[in-house]
């Protein structure tokens, strides 16, 4: 005789009684088998004779007769119980999947970097919503890697990211926009005059950065990298405003986004490299100088999904809403000029 450990006996009867949990929540409801069926639809002595094979599955009476009606027994008290709480997950699932599926009323759980929760999305998800008024948005944010791991394992529709990864055969992403990238100073330190600086200039410089696996650490490495030489790291964080309190409390110069509305204006003559850029430098950030790098600096921030993976209506259109027009996000910002991936 095989044995069956008391767990494995419990999955099979739960299993066996699954296919009866509306009749025995409904039962529980209205303590009366022939209301219990026409609540279901269904013929009383159906009903009746489900009720007698549901006792002699379990071994033990799960009804008895009171009066004209009936009244369960503790046993069927707590069976229907069970049932009914399990057919409010299910309906709460069922909603979850209809949702889902139906592009008006639907959901979609969007990743993104932390800096681009101040005007991207925002702005993507307002305009969305004037036309979508029923979507919904779980949001989620997090470092580059974070970000893109959740998306290959499902966690996530749709992440804005930057950079994009570009050659990665299991994702698919179209750009959104470019960002400059400045060197964020405090005002006294010797780099805050000046018109430009190349990125050769910050050998030796203290830098403050964010921890491996965000986007804009990759970036500052490479800038270096490219320019021969190993960065001297004081400070790493996970946020960019941090980075940016960082600097201004003089503990160092990090590479951010610009802030800095000046910085986004028509390009003008340049003095020079070593020409100051103001007479009077005027922070971008309270206690922070936004100089800009030579040659300009841009990261493409983009929008990522898992190669030929279907996604739901909901995500699709909103993928396809912040992809279809140029962005009008503000100063330090340009139309993109990387090509997106297949989908």
């Amino acid at each position: 005789m095989t044995y069956e450990s008391p767990e494995a006996a419990d999955d099979r009867l739960a299993a066996r009684l699954a296919p009866a949990l509306a009749l025995l929540a409904a039962v529980g409801e209205t303590g009366h088998v022939t209301r219990a069926a026409e609540q279901l639809g269904i013929p009383q002595p159906t009903a009746s004779r489900r009720l007698a094979a549901l006792s002699d599955l379990v071994g033990a009476p799960l009804v008895l007769p009171s009066g004209r009606g009936i009244r369960l027994t503790r046993t069927g008290r707590t069976l229907a119980a069970a049932s009914g709480r399990a057919l409010g997950a299910l309906a709460t699932a069922a909603r979850e999947v209809r949702e889902e599926i139906d592009p008006a009323s639907g959901r979609v759980v969007l990743g993104f970097l932390h800096l681009l929760g101040r005007t991207l999305v925002p702005s993507l998800i307002r305009r969305f919503r004037e036309r979508n008024p029923g979507v919904r948005f779980s949001l989620a944010q997090g470092s580059r890697q974070d970000m893109l791991r959740a998306l290959r394992e499902g966690d996530i529709d749709l992440v804005f990211v930057a950079p994009m990864p570009l050659g990665d055969p299991d994702l698919a992403g179209r750009p959104l926009a470019d960002q400059e990238l400045v060197l964020a100073v405090p005002p006294g330190h010797r780099l805050a005059g000046r018109a430009r600086v190349r990125a050769a200039e910050l050998e030796g410089e203290e830098l403050v950065t964010l921890e491996h696996g965000y986007g804009l650490r990759q970036i500052t490495d490479d800038l270096c990298a490219a320019a021969g030489f190993e960065p001297r790291i004081a400070f790493e964080g996970q946020e960019s405003e941090t980075v940016r309190g960082l600097v201004a409390a003089g503990l160092g110069v990090a590479v951010l986004p610009s802030t800095d509305p000046g910085l986004a204006a028509p390009p003008r003559t340049d003095p020079g490299l070593g020409a100051p850029a103001r007479t009077d430098p005027t922070p971008a950030v309270a206690g922070v100088v936004e100089v800009p790098l030579s040659p300009p600096l841009f990261r493409t921030i983009g929008a990522c999904w898992v190669a030929g993976e279907r996604l739901t209506p909901a995500a699709r259109a909103f993928r396809d809403h912040a992809c279809a027009a140029p962005l009008d996000l503000g100063p330090g910002f340009r139309p993109p000029t990387v090509p997106g991936t297949p989908d």
